[in-house]
């Protein structure tokens, strides 16, 4: 792996380069928002780990930057704020993951690998595929501009299918991203129902939910 990491403490910054460079992966240590951007510059990563509180400013306004610019690089956040308010606005800014301070290093890089694992889907928050646009946070889909009328389930079903576009999703994880652990008197079968309901309503979208027997869905391009 290629990393990134933000950190202007330097014994916590020598600690975790040290622990994966026993892994083998590369490390860029930037300690400032203006050193980090230089390392952006010139570089691509596979995972950057970003403090928020920075000598010229907070860390957040790296990530902002990113996203404005709509690059997918995984970020995990590690800081020693533990506020609810700024693990949500993390988060909703486009953060992947948040770690506090003190934390277990073993931790931190099974976190990184996790979200290495992850980089087939979209970080930039916004999905976007043929004339589908996917907004998360807000919770709306568009089709070459118009929204479309979801219910909630039915964006779920569908946010599920953007994000692992081209992969073949089962039955039972789908089931699973729609439906709470006490919908019990809901059989898996109501997929089947939610995923025709969503066929209908993407017609003109560009894009297919294809039917793979025995196996799941595959959202694809329509022919």
């Amino acid at each position: 792996m290629r990393l990134l990491l933000v950190e202007d403490t330097l014994d916590v910054a020598e600690a975790i380069a040290a622990s994966f460079a026993k892994r083998g992966d590369a490390l860029d240590h930037a300690a400032t928002v203006r050193a980090a951007r230089d390392c952006l510059a010139v570089s691509e990563y596979d995972v950057i780990i970003l403090d928020i509180a920075l000598p010229d400013g907070e860390g957040t306004e790296v990530l902002r930057s990113l996203r404005n610019q709509r690059k997918p690089t995984p970020v995990l956040m590690l800081t020693a704020r533990m506020a609810i308010d700024d693990r949500v606005a993390s988060l909703d800014a486009g953060a992947d993951d948040y770690m506090v301070k003190p934390f277990d290093l073993r931790e931190l890089q099974a976190r990184v690998r996790a979200l290495c694992r992850r980089t087939g889907q979209d970080r930039s928050g916004v999905i976007e595929f043929e004339r589908l646009t996917l907004d998360p946070a807000g919770r709306v889909v568009t089709c070459g501009g118009v929204a479309l009328s979801l219910t909630r389930r039915e964006f779920s079903l569908l946010e599920a299918l953007m994000a692992n576009r081209g992969r073949v999703m089962p039955k039972e994880r789908l089931f699973d991203r729609i439906y709470a652990m006490d919908d019990e008197d809901t059989g898996i079968n109501a997929v089947e129902t939610y995923v025709a309901r969503l066929r209908r309503k993407l017609d003109g979208s560009g894009v297919a939910i294809r039917t793979l027997r025995g196996l799941g869905y595959q959202l694809v391009r329509g022919e």
